[in-house]
């Protein structure tokens, strides 16, 4: 209403101002006298102002009229002008029209339909970048891979799609089992958008399968470079990636150049369990015993394995089962508690004959948590004591139908490995072997007592004479019944 109001106010105060002025002119003294063609001409201040404000007119009205003359003669001539930028923008509506319906189609499965207008869109916007992603994906979609591969084809031929049509090759490959070509691809990718994830990713993955671990600690530090990867998360994958690096140039008798990667690795993580034992061996190789010790307790520190323990017997191969007890002292002490250090004691004690020490110590590990390794353990005490051979008999049956403890088992599949890998040779995951009990059902040992002759028919002969043989001190080497275990358990699986 106010606003109303105001409008009115300020429209009548123009009118009475243009009335206003319209008088001072009309009274004002003085003219305007025009000479043209011999004719004199004399005008009023009023009529002055109205003659400038129509010969403004008339030249406005002019020029538009000429350039009305000049688009005619351009459209005469086929250039281009607004009839023809009109037909062109309707085109363009029903171009980016039809790509919006193949993107919807896309969006909601339907295959066909959405490349059927992708080539209708490619048909009024001439824009293969676009409508060729949609025709790649429509194929994929309704399983025509041949032509989904004609398109990514087409796009390799421009440098702004040319990513697109590489990754989409790659992934074709990688569903046909082309591991070769895809890493070639893959490698291609990577070099056009070194940014991208999911590339780093699969090229990771396929150089981690090919054992191409150099390009492998390349492209992860592409990763922590370009903030795809944290820092701690890379180190423990790098030194992973150098572990494997040093056992190939092992293999390939580059020994000083194993040793080095083997002590980088650990470097890289010192809690990483292959690598500690790689490079206490290296140590021990260069005569650094002292080393090659406090590389085992770090890790020990984080982790009781089997591995290290026998990697810190191999430091001093010729000592006395005394002498062992005395010097792993230092590692024992580090996690008292723990159930694999209370099962590395029972066995010092074994070879040492001090058998109701070993009992001591294993005999809480097996009221706590029985598994294959604990038993039989007990079994060799037992005999070792004196024991009835029923007695003995009664633990290793126990031991063949216990759970196997921990192993090294992939956190991705489950999958159960014999030794530590880079790379899950079930699922192909990199970096998922972790030392713990399997989550699901494991194969237990065969219930047949075929082997308990080994430890119960043989003369009155201490037990321990049998392991104190070579002064064996891990769980693969506590008795010749174990070894048979595993053999059995090969052939089952065979």
């Amino acid at each position: 209403m106010l606003w109303s109001l105001i409008k009115i106010l300020l429209f009548v105060t123009i009118v009475a101002l243009l009335a206003y002025g319209a008088v001072l002119l009309l009274e004002m003294d003085g003219s305007v006298q025009i000479t043209f063609g011999g004719m004199e001409y004399t005008l009023g201040p009023l009529l002055s102002i109205i003659g400038v404000v129509t010969l403004v007119f008339t030249v406005w009205l002019f020029l538009k009229l000429f350039g009305l003359l000049i688009a005619t003669l351009r459209f005469i001539n086929g250039d281009e002008t607004a009839i023809s930028r009109y037909f062109d923008r309707n085109r363009e509506r029903k171009g980016f029209q039809a790509l919006s319906d193949g993107l919807m189609a896309l969006a909601s499965g339907e295959g066909r339909l959405a490349m059927a207008k992708a080539s209708k869109a490619e048909k009024y916007l001439r824009r293969p970048e676009l409508t060729n992603l949609i025709s790649a994906q429509a194929a994929e979609m309704v399983g025509d891979t041949k032509q989904a591969a004609e398109v990514y084809k087409r796009l390799l031929q421009d440098d702004r799609t040319r990513f697109v049509g590489v990754r989409g090759i790659m992934k074709q490959k990688l569903a046909e089992g082309d591991t070769e070509t895809a890493l070639a691809l893959a490698e291609k990718a990577f070099a056009l958008k070194p940014r991208h994830e999911e590339t780093q990713d699969v090229l990771l993955r396929l150089q981690a399968e090919k054992e191409d671990w150099s390009g492998a600690r390349n492209t992860l530090n592409a990763k922590l470079k370009y903030g795809a990867l944290p820092r701690d998360v890379h180190k423990r994958r790098d030194a992973v990636l150098a572990l494997s690096e040093a056992k190939e140039i092992a293999t390939l008798q580059g020994s000083i150049e194993s040793q080095e990667t083997a002590i980088e690795a650990n470097r890289l993580s010192p809690d990483l369990i292959p690598a500690a034992t790689l490079a206490a061996r290296t140590y021990t190789e260069q005569g650094k015993k002292r080393y090659a010790a406090r590389v085992l307790k770090k890790a020990w520190e984080v982790q009781p394995h089997p591995d290290l323990a026998a990697a810190f017997a191999d430091i001093e191969p010729e000592e006395t089962a005394g002498q062992r007890i005395k010097r792993f002292h230092d590692l024992t002490r580090l996690q008292p508690d723990h159930p694999e250090t209370q099962m590395l004691l029972a066995e010092l004690y074994i070879a040492a004959e001090d058998f109701p020490a070993a009992r001591q110590a294993v005999s809480k590990v097996v009221l706590d948590h029985p598994t294959a390794r604990n038993l039989t353990i007990m079994a060799a005490v037992e005999r070792g004591e004196g024991a009835d051979d029923s007695v003995v008999r009664g633990w290793l049956t126990k031991a063949l139908t216990a759970s196997r403890g921990p192993q090294w088992v992939c956190d991705n599949c489950q999958n159960i490995h014999a030794a530590w890998v880079p790379v899950c040779e079930n699922c192909g995951s990199f970096d998922t072997l972790s030392w713990r009990e399997p989550t699901v059902s494991e194969g237990v040992m065969p219930t047949s007592t075929e082997m308990l002759p080994l430890l119960v028919g043989q003369p009155a002969v201490p037990a321990v004479d049998v392991i104190d043989e070579s002064e064996l001190t891990t769980s693969e080497e506590i008795t010749d019944a174990e070894v048979l275990e595993e053999e059995r358990l090969e052939k089952s699986s065979t």
